[in-house]
């Protein structure tokens, strides 16, 4: 074999395997979900009620946003909406948690979202808490 014709089967060995490397992302194009905008509301009785908008590609039942958290700084949960099924043809899309109890002195908040892929690790939101 001539040196011309290893170098075309090298790139022709090339192409097909980038072709299956595309191929393979192709069939998860979602990644991970983010949290795009957050507005936090105080309500009677010293809670809180979050109106959180997630984006992310929903594929589906098998890769969706399946849920959003709020976390005081340290990291522990203090609420957790569950998003009962795809968002397939409504991105971005918003979902409320009312009654949201916020422990006295923490002043900040992290909202997370979280798919059923990759788990946590989309864009997360911090914001200082309003006055109750």
């Amino acid at each position: 074999m001539t040196v011309g014709a290893l170098h075309g089967r090298a790139l022709a060995q090339a192409a097909a395997c980038a072709g299956i490397l595309f191929l393979s992302a192709a069939t998860s194009m979602a990644g991970e979900a983010d949290v795009e905008a957050v507005d936090i509301r105080p309500e009677a009785g010293g809670t809180y009620r979050f109106d959180v908008t997630v984006a992310h590609g929903d594929e589906g039942w098998d890769h969706y946003a399946d849920r959003w958290e709020v976390l005081d700084e340290d990291g522990t949960v203090l609420a957790t909406r569950v998003l009962a099924h795809p968002h397939v043809d409504e991105q971005p899309f918003t979902r409320s948690l009312s009654g949201v109890a916020v422990p006295e002195g923490v002043t900040h908040v992290v909202v997370r979202v979280r798919d059923s892929v990759h788990g946590h690790g989309g864009g997360e939101v911090r914001l200082a808490l309003p006055d109750r």
